[in-house]
């Protein structure tokens, strides 16, 4: 028996895996020495993989045809949405009702944790890149009022960020993580929120004070504070701000809490299972939007239409590469390559959730991309999720999208926007933001992984 087994894994498995390596190699490459988008290299990746894995080339174009439809039709119009949302947040001042109570109401000793609770509740409907450009001025300005430290008051607010940004849906990466997997999605927000929570203490408030006695003298450039937060304009009050932000989360995990404890046939399981749906969930929170935020804030329709259309175009690069990486998912199903990983990891007695994490771990680490290591991982270990129960599927959604938060260094866009916001030097940024992503990685698996095995 162990002879036939090493005879098939000398043959079509190790190809396999030698295209898969192979496919992860020139993914790496194109994106961080030939400086391709990873759109393109995801594709290319996908053609390696096939090509030499054996597979036919019509079947291979089909597999990642097919992988980039469903994708994008189960992730691409959340991801929309998400935007929408975010925007008129944003635009409307609602982002800056949430700063301004919050803030109005810390005492002095209590900075940093409002600093990481304004991040958090920005974070829930934003991309990171979009709530790191909003939070920036206030935790500059902060900084300069109370003269406490700018990575004191800078970090929590990164790791609010960051933690919803791999953890927890709406964002694309545990959409698509989620997706890949047949994974629950109201089942991996519960989970997300309950993972995020103490990650994002450990992180940023604990980690903070760490981190500003490490870069002791971080001065952000003058240039980029601003001289005032107050606004003159009308903005939305801040119970309907939060009210509005905090409706998806609410509706999708009262969907997990009706699939958990109530019967299939039961009416009021049905009814919460259709409005808590993500779609439906992220449409009512942006038509909720128009309402709350837009009308309060002075908004006409013009305003509306083109705050709402403004949204989409800095989102397109995030769909493409999401739907590439979910070709490229597709196409590693197709080939046989999860199927050799799930024999490898049942063989070598691995936990599924440690071993989304490593290789989601070692993606991020090649290609400094938080999405690609996520969608990339997930389609890698897809098989493993086809024998869990929706729990531990949901785990492991979130196993990958802790690995895909490891150590961002030089090959991370948000490496450069950190050290240039913050004023910091490269040395500077490995010692405060690249620690601060591992303590997020290595804190959320240390909480999944006994989660999983209590569950």
């Amino acid at each position: 028996m162990t002879t036939t087994l090493a005879a098939a894994w000398t043959g079509h498995d190790t190809r396999l895996i030698g295209a898969t390596v192979l496919a992860i190699a020139v993914i790496v490459v194109l994106i961080t020495k030939a400086k391709q988008h990873p759109f393109l290299a995801l594709i290319l990746g996908s053609g390696v993989l096939g090509l030499v894995g054996g597979m036919p080339v019509d079947k291979l174009i089909k597999s990642f045809s097919s992988g980039v439809g469903s994708t994008v039709a189960s992730v691409g119009v959340l991801i929309a949405l998400g935007a929408m949302l975010g925007k008129l947040l944003a635009d409307s001042g609602g982002a800056d009702q949430i700063v301004d109570t919050i803030l109005r109401r810390a005492g002095d000793r209590a900075l940093p944790w409002a600093m990481a609770l304004v991040a958090a509740l920005i974070g829930l409907p934003m991309f990171f890149e979009i709530g790191l450009v909003m939070l920036i001025p206030v935790i500059l300005l902060v900084a300069k009022r109370t003269g406490k430290p700018l990575l004191m008051l800078g970090i929590p607010a990164l790791a609010g960020l960051s933690v919803l940004h791999g953890l927890v849906p709406p964002h694309p990466g545990p959409l698509a993580a989620a997706g890949a997997l047949n994974a629950n999605v109201g089942l991996t927000l519960a989970f997300g929120l309950l993972v995020a929570i103490p990650t994002v203490i450990i992180a940023g408030p604990l980690f903070g004070r760490l981190a500003a006695k490490m870069v002791p003298d971080a001065v952000a450039p003058e240039r980029l504070i601003p001289e005032s937060s107050s606004s003159d304009g009308r903005r939305p009050g801040f119970l309907a701000t939060l009210s509005t932000v905090l409706l998806p989360v609410v509706l999708m995990m009262g969907k997990a809490l009706a699939d958990i404890l109530l019967e299939k046939e039961n009416h009021v399981r049905r009814v919460l299972d259709f409005i808590g749906d993500p779609l439906v969930a992220l449409l009512a929170a942006v038509l909720l939007g128009m309402l709350t935020l837009g009308k309060s804030a002075g908004f006409t329709r013009d305003k509306l239409s083109s705050t709402v259309a403004d949204s989409l175009p800095p989102i397109a690069g995030i769909l493409l590469i999401v739907g590439a990486g979910g070709g490229f998912k597709q196409t590693l199903v197709d080939a046989g390559v999860g199927n050799v990983i799930t024999s490898l990891a049942t063989g070598a007695n691995l936990s599924p959730l440690l071993l989304g994490w490593l290789v989601a771990v070692a993606i991020r680490l090649a290609t400094g991309s938080a999405t690609v290591a996520t969608v990339s991982a997930a389609g890698i270990v897809a098989p493993l999720a086809a024998t869990m129960d929706p729990s531990h599927s949901a785990l492991l959604v979130l196993a990958i999208g802790a690995g895909s938060l490891f150590f961002s260094h030089v090959n991370d866009a948000g490496f450069w926007l950190v050290k240039e916001y913050f004023g910091l030097s490269v040395g500077q940024t490995l010692k405060s933001w690249s620690i601060m992503e591992t303590v997020i990685s290595v804190v959320a698996i240390a909480l999944i992984l006994p989660l999983g095995a209590l569950l």
